[in-house]
Order: C-alpha cells, then structure tokens, then sequence
C-alpha cells in the first residue's frame, strides 16, 4: 500500500534500500531534473518513518522547497495541551480508529493462514552449531518453522544493521514460541564461522544458521546470484534499475557491511518464511519480503509520542 500511495504522489516506483531521514523527504517529493531529486528507495527498517514523513507532507500540502524545515518543527516537536475531558473524547475517536484496525488485522491473519501450501520436493542442507541439517531437522520436532532471514553476504564482514536489531530480540521470544509448536531460527547466507562469532559478539541466543553454499536461499528469493540481477524486477524493487543508478546510499549501504561491490551490497534479502511439516512431508506456507515491520521493539515506540 505504501509502494501505491508513493506512486501517486511522485509517480515513480518504491525502492528497496535507503537511508531515511526527515530532512530529505523534499528529494522524494521531486519531480526527476529538480534540485534535490533522490531516487525513491527505502531501507527495510524505516519504512514506517517514510510512510508517515511523505503522508504528513501530502496532507499538510509541503511543496519540496518547505518540507525540510516544517517537518522538522512539526513531526515529534510542538505538542497539544488539552483538559482531561478534551483528551478522553479525542482517546474515544482514536479507540474506534485501533479497534477497526485491530479488526482488519485479524481479517488479513485469517487471510495469510488460508493460503495454499506448496510442498517442498528439493533436498537442502545447512550448516549449524550441532553440524549438518536438512530441512525437515530445522523443525527441532515441531510442526511449524519460522524462518528470519537476517541479511549477511557470504563475502560481506558484518550482517546488516537493521536486520541485527531484529535479531537482538528474537532470543527473548523462542521459548513462548516453541512452547506453541513453532522452531524460530534466524538464517543467513554468509558462511557458519561468521554468523557464530557475531551471535557470541551480541550475545544472541537464538538458533543461527546458514545456507551458504545450499540453494535453498536462491530457490525462494532470499539470495541473488550476479549473473541474475540484472533482470530481478520484484513489486518490491527493481535490481536491475538499482544497480544501474549506483545511488550514493546504496554505496554508503555496501561500505557499512564491508560488501565488497554493489552486487554483493544487494545480493540478499531480508525476510520471513514459514514451513510446515505434515505426515512427515514439508511445505512452504508463507514468505514475507520486504517492506517488512521494523525490528521487535519497534511497535512499543508506536506508543509514545516523540518519533
């Protein structure tokens, strides 16, 4: 919905990567050629920042040379002062507002849930801290898998910032989710010995394991192969069109990993896939690209009212 309502504002398609701050939605809301003009890419993790940066400049009526500084005394500056009385009628009309949303939410559950399942009949092999897995073993027993795919290249030296932040918070969730018949693990492309020394160097205790070498990562588009990438066009992202731009925060993205070209920058995706096993046989349920949520802390700052 976000790529739909950028698009009818700027006409030009939503990107995948990018760092986002208030000061540069003018850049988005410009037409190509204008001074200030930035292709429109958003990182995974602050695509809530930008839905409500470019909404907030749509309704207020911001043309790109005013945005920059009005944003900044307006989103998470002045506040409003009311009575008690003033302030339960305005929670009444928002309860209304969370409660439809509550509802929809629920809607589109039922909805993912329904979706057909599509077994799995290729054998992959992952490395793990017990040694080598198939796919049925990640299950640990259960029934359900819960897969995030926290964005490390094979050649990158260091796992994504964002992603990193997600993982952070996975540890504290794995026994509620195991004691409900689902194995979370994290995974990533990048070789065992990397992702075990950044799980030690964060302290995290979630399963990590990895796909390099396998082609269950490319098989589901998680992971991009060079000679690919030219022609990956997603609703998503185009990759094709990324590379040939080479924007400057897709170069400060690559620096940030230590990728050691813009192909290695974009090779994989963050992400979520769900399998389930039944009568001993797998099946892919659900996959989730970006935009995604941001990391498990996130829908707690939705509370308060500084951004």
């Amino acid at each position: 919905m976000l790529g739909v309502a950028v698009r009818k504002l700027t006409g030009r398609r939503l990107l995948r990567y990018d760092r986002f701050d208030a000061r540069s939605v003018a850049g988005y809301l410009c037409p190509p050629g204008e001074p200030g003009y930035r292709p429109l890419a958003v990182s995974v993790v602050r695509l809530r920042q930008v839905a409500e940066a470019v909404e907030f400049a749509g309704l207020m009526g911001f043309r790109s040379g005013a945005i920059s500084t009005r944003i900044r005394s307006n989103i998470g500056g002045r506040m409003k002062v009311a009575t008690e009385q003033e302030w339960q009628a305005a929670r009444k009309e928002l309860l209304a507002a969370e409660q439809e949303l509550a509802a929809h939410e629920r809607r589109v559950t039922e909805q993912r849930r329904e979706l057909p399942w599509v077994p799995v009949e290729k054998h992959y092999a992952f490395a793990t801290e017990e040694g080598p897995k198939s796919l049925p073993q990640l299950f640990d027993g259960r029934s359900q898998l819960l897969i995030y795919h926290l964005m490390y290249g094979e050649d990158w030296k260091t796992a994504c910032p964002g992603c990193a932040s997600v993982g952070d918070g996975l540890g504290g969730m794995i026994t509620h989710v195991n004691g409900r018949d689902v194995t979370l693990i994290a995974m990533s492309l990048a070789p065992l010995e990397k992702l075990m020394a950044t799980k030690t160097q964060r302290g995290w205790t979630m399963p990590y394991v990895s796909g390099y070498g396998d082609d269950f990562l490319f098989d589901y588009g998680f992971a991009f192969r060079r000679e690919e990438m030219s022609g990956i066009a997603r609703d998503e992202f185009d990759m094709g069109q990324l590379l040939r731009e080479a924007p400057q925060w897709l170069q400060d993205y690559r620096d940030d990993v230590g990728a050691p070209d813009l192909q290695s920058a974009v090779s994989v995706s963050a992400g979520w896939s769900v399998f389930a096993m039944e009568d001993g046989a797998v099946y892919n349920t659900y996959r989730r690209y970006p935009p995604l949520a941001g990391p498990p802390y996130a829908p707690l700052l939705e509370f308060v009212p500084k951004r």
